[in-house]
């Protein structure tokens, strides 16, 4: 499980990115791999998992 910090979400298109604090990589994230509502600058903690353009944020979950 990682944790990371949310850097932009649009709620209105489904997707965003989040902040890895540990390597500071960014990560996209889809509405359908959040467990919570998120928003802007919320922490958040979630698991990685091979999307067709690389790694994405999937159960992100607040903290």
């Amino acid at each position: 499980m990682n944790k990371g910090t949310v850097k932009f979400y649009n709620d209105s298109k489904g997707f965003g990115f989040i902040t890895d604090a540990e390597s500071a990589k960014e990560y996209f994230v889809h509405s359908s791999g959040l467990k919570d509502i998120i928003n802007e600058n919320d922490e958040v903690t979630f698991d990685l998992e091979q999307g067709k353009k690389g790694l994405n944020a999937v159960n992100v979950k607040l903290i």
